[in-house]
């Protein structure tokens, strides 16, 4: 079959399988590069990519505006990552776009074991099966109020299980969702959300803050904050304010805590994961699956 790319290279471990990794060879004249760790600095990103037409990479490597001018060849890029919001990836996207680069990324890959990791955690805090108990007393999801802060596929999977569970849902989101809202799920603005609810969970894109001080203090007492997207989605000190003047607790995954770990282990009632909750290996297949889709599409 005819080879469509001159090179293709994975900078950084990708988490592709290797029937993906295959397949992908089907496509390079040239052997395909792996690399299974992260460059640490642009000139070792560059010197990776060479004079490779289409690259790889996962959400933890930058791909800056000057490392895609700098790499002249670059015709594709495939992010095996979520590509939710342009402006929050870790791809320069308006910036290969603007050199007629395209840039795929997926979505939807990793949702079930994140909706599997926030109940979890929330039930073992309500039933104290750990470090930590909620309440003085075991207690139950049933009748509590849940609000759930971003509304696509994944806040909609993690509302279903909450029903699920007999919790009361709020959610707030950019875009009202009027087509799924019922007695049990309801849109509030998030100042009202955030009073009202007795568990919050964020589900935003990567590099989106919408907590600060004003918002914190809006909070019930005794509350339960949850947060699996990539990074914190609050300002760290307004955040670490409230945990210690207050009795709340929060839940966190290694993608929840990317870049503040050390800061989250000096806070009482933090419960830290040090595993990315939607990476497991269905994850990784539907990963590969849609890595793969993005290619065939564009080169159809």
């Amino acid at each position: 079959m005819s080879k469509p790319f001159q090179k293709l290279v994975c900078v950084d471990k990708t988490n592709l399988e290797q029937w993906a990794i295959q397949r992908l060879s089907d496509f390079s004249k040239s052997e395909i590069q792996i690399y299974e760790d992260y460059p640490q600095t642009e000139t070792e990103l560059l010197e990776r990519i060479g004079d490779a037409d289409g690259l790889f990479v996962s959400w933890k490597t930058k791909v800056s505006a000057e490392v895609i001018q700098k790499s002249k060849n670059l015709k594709y890029i495939g992010m095996c990552c979520s590509l939710i919001d342009k402006k929050s990836a870790n791809v320069d996207v308006l910036a290969a776009e603007s050199l007629g680069i395209t840039v795929r990324g997926v979505r939807d890959y990793g949702d079930e074991g994140v909706v599997e990791f926030v109940f979890s955690q929330l039930i073992a805090l309500a039933k104290g099966l750990g470090k930590w108990q909620w309440k003085s007393q075991q207690t139950e999801l049933k009748g509590k109020q849940l609000g759930i802060i971003g509304f696509g596929t994944l806040g909609k999977m993690v509302a279903q299980v909450a029903l699920a569970f007999g919790m009361k849902v709020n959610y707030y989101s950019r875009t009202r969702k009027p087509e799924f809202e019922s007695a049990d799920l309801k849109y509030l603005p998030l100042p009202e959300l955030l009073s009202k609810v007795d568990v919050i969970t964020t589900h935003l894109p990567r590099n989106t803050k919408i907590l600060g001080h004003a918002e914190f203090d809006k909070i019930k007492p005794n509350s339960v904050l949850i947060n699996t997207s990539i990074g914190p989605t609050y300002d760290m000190e307004a955040f670490k304010e409230w945990m210690t003047e207050g009795d709340h607790y929060t839940i966190l995954d290694a993608d929840g805590a990317a870049g503040f770990i050390d800061d989250y282990k000096q806070l009482d009632r933090v419960i830290l994961s040090d595993k990315v909750s939607g990476m497991t290996d269905q994850a990784y297949f539907r990963l590969s699956q849609k890595v793969i889709q993005n290619v065939e599409d564009y080169l159809n």
